[in-house]
């Protein structure tokens, strides 16, 4: 009798401890804290060092400053950027663990965070337009150091938060070397002509054109001067036929 009742309590309490360890957070994908749940996968101290750019104050990059890069430009193919934090050292830090060091579950925190940049362009859009969103290519060969395209990634992921197709448009012909340690002649040199049209994507971009209004979301990890951008939506808008009632929009994670 005894035995049997030691048996049950023994049993509730393996019951008791087992619903416990199910209910924990689950760790911070940034440093392996438990606990500590929020809207995304990391932990409270985590997500206090998110720098969130809340006011804008370049209606052009979506800078929280003023933009000379903006004010330098000759000619701008894309309508506008909206970037959701400042590229601080700790958002250098999250970068590198997923790019550079080959975290991919890194997606699951800096993807749902474009939502934040995609809806400050809705909250400024008037006039309704079909919805796209696409992403800046790789080269062979960075693809390959890689093994994997962040920013199609980050598309995707976005992509199944809003509901908005993920349409490739733009393939790389040139590898190029990282952009970040460039100048900004450099780069505008650099890029030119690098990329090409994805013939399939552009087909259908022409055709949805003849329906009304579409608005292309180019999704890349950093903004640094708009020049990867704004030769993105240059291919996109030739190919497509600048006339057409198409534009490029740039949603970037760090700004």
């Amino acid at each position: 009798m005894w035995t049997d009742k030691v048996r049950r309590w023994l049993a509730v309490l393996l019951g008791e401890s087992e619903s416990l360890l199910s209910r924990r957070d689950p760790p911070c994908l940034i440093c392996g804290t438990p606990g500590g749940k929020q809207a995304l996968p990391v932990c409270r101290l985590c997500w206090a060092k998110i720098p969130w750019i809340a006011d804008v104050r370049c209606s052009v990059c979506g800078r929280p400053e003023e933009c000379q890069d903006c004010l330098r430009r000759e000619r701008t193919y894309y309508t506008k950027n909206r970037s959701v934090v400042r590229y601080n050292d700790h958002m250098k830090e999250w970068l590198a663990l997923y790019k550079y060091r080959g975290k991919e579950s890194m997606r699951e925190v800096i993807g749902p965070m474009l939502q934040h940049a995609y809806r400050l362009h809705r909250m400024a859009e008037t006039a309704p337009a079909v919805e796209v969103l696409s992403y800046v290519p790789l080269s062979q060969q960075r693809f390959g150091e890689r093994g994997f395209n962040q920013a199609e990634q980050l598309a995707r992921e976005l992509g199944q938060r809003t509901n908005v197709p993920v349409l490739p448009l733009l393939l790389r012909t040139q590898h190029t070397g990282k952009q970040s340690f460039k100048s900004r002649s450099d780069r505008l040199r650099d890029l030119r002509g690098v990329f090409a049209a994805e013939a399939q994507g552009t087909a259908w971009i022409r055709e949805a054109c003849r329906r009304g209004p579409v608005r292309v979301y180019l999704i890349d990890d950093v903004y640094t001067t708009g020049s990867t951008l704004n030769e993105c939506a240059r291919t996109i808008r030739e190919a497509v036929n600048v006339k057409a009632p198409v534009e490029v929009c740039g949603i970037s994670w760090a700004r």
